[in-house]
């Protein structure tokens, strides 16, 4: 079991600044939008940027095939903020409308950008995700990258956006749960030994 320790915290540290190494992928400021040849969907309207405390809307309209044969659709949001921690993917309820889809959330503050994605379910129940492995990206007015603050709301070395309020962060945010669940992991460690 003591062997075993270094790689599971090994692990669950890798795991906390994964959010952060997907991220690094796409270049900072450049939403990642569907190629629209290659999806059941097109995309009607979406906010851009998403703001903080502001409500960022996506629209999606289903192709006419799509719908024809029977094809729905769910969307999946996922908030990151500038700390480099992402919240948990949420499925969003949709306002629904002859193969028009409609949703929207408030990000929080200090949010970097709002991930997003598609999962079809067509009529022999299989299902596909758009885009496959990743997420559509759109980028708030204030990020944090590659050791930078840039967007319309940049103020030199941090955000300066007008709704977000002047309340400090709490104690999650600025150390992760990643790290949260480290610690934790190794004080049950500690306390069982």
């Amino acid at each position: 079991m003591r062997q075993s320790l270094p790689v599971l915290l090994s692990l669950l540290f890798l795991a906390s600044i994964l959010p952060t190494s997907l991220a690094a992928g796409s270049e900072g400021g450049q939403d990642i939008n569907p190629d629209e040849s290659e999806v059941p969907f097109s995309v009607v309207e979406r906010t851009t940027p998403s703001q903080d405390g502001a409500s960022w809307s996506l629209t999606v309209q289903l192709d006419d095939d799509a719908q024809a044969n029977g094809t729905t659709i769910a969307i999946t949001t996922q908030i990151c903020l500038n700390t480099g921690v992402c919240n948990p993917p949420e499925v969003m309820d949709s306002d629904i409308e002859e193969g028009t889809y409609s949703t929207s959330i408030s990000p929080p503050d200090d949010h970097s950008y709002v991930n997003w994605r598609v999962k079809a379910t067509y009529e022999d129940e299989s299902t596909e995700n758009f885009p496959q492995g990743d997420w559509y990206k759109t980028w708030s007015t204030c990020y944090y990258d590659d050791g930078t603050y840039s967007g319309i709301h940049a103020d030199n070395d941090g955000c300066n956006v007008p709704s977000s309020g002047e309340e400090g962060e709490g104690l999650l945010p600025s150390i992760g749960i990643g790290v949260l669940m480290t610690v934790l992991v190794f004080a049950a460690y500690v306390r069982r030994n």
